[in-house]
């Protein structure tokens, strides 16, 4: 599979076969990946909570939220929860600021996932206190993101964006919709 085809299949993926699992490995795998990403000054700040056993990760889910777009949805139904979770923390000892490393990690290893035939959703909504007690992760690391991963259980459809409605939505069948803009939009110019 080449990149764009990576990038294609590459969606924010919030529904999953739950049962079917990720194992520590491949999780450690994924992470594994971000070793080869540049990095601002090289400094490396960031490290990852690996979150495969079903009550952790059960544990994890109510703290997380789900899709702000679709206001009728409170997110995945118990079956079509993620498998696992990657937390990703901002080692502040190192530095306070880790520039764009943690964009360009989150999207490594969702190439990866896809790669490997599973799916995520990067998420940035989540009540951090709560998640910091449940993972028991010390003030000196600041939580940036958690990456949700699984077998994907939805069709998501790129569809080309009418005018300037960007926003994804949900069809009566639960396709998942994601306008994007044409590739003439994107230049500022001649």
């Amino acid at each position: 599979m080449n990149l764009k085809d990576l990038l294609i299949r590459n969606r924010s993926y919030r529904r999953f076969y739950q049962r079917e699992r990720i194992s520590r490995d491949e999780l450690e795998e994924l992470v594994g990946l971000v070793r080869w990403c540049p990095s601002g000054r090289n400094a490396q700040p960031l490290r990852y909570v690996v979150a495969e056993e079903e009550e952790l990760c059960g544990r994890i889910f109510p703290v997380l939220g789900w899709a702000g777009y679709l206001k009728d949805w409170a997110g995945p139904e118990e079956g079509e929860r993620p498998a696992a979770y990657l937390v990703q923390l901002l080692d502040t000892r190192v530095v306070e600021n880790c520039l764009c490393d943690d964009g360009i990690q989150a999207q490594t290893i969702l190439l990866g996932a896809v790669e490997k035939g599973y799916g995520g959703c990067i998420i940035k909504s989540f009540q951090e206190e709560k998640l910091r007690q449940v993972l028991e992760i010390p003030s000196y690391l600041k939580i940036m993101y958690v990456l949700a991963l699984g077998k994907p259980k939805e069709e998501v459809v790129v569809e080309l964006m009418q005018g300037e409605d960007y926003k994804y939505w949900r069809d009566a069948d639960g396709v998942h919709h994601v306008p994007k803009r044409e590739v003439k939009d994107l230049f500022f110019g001649h």
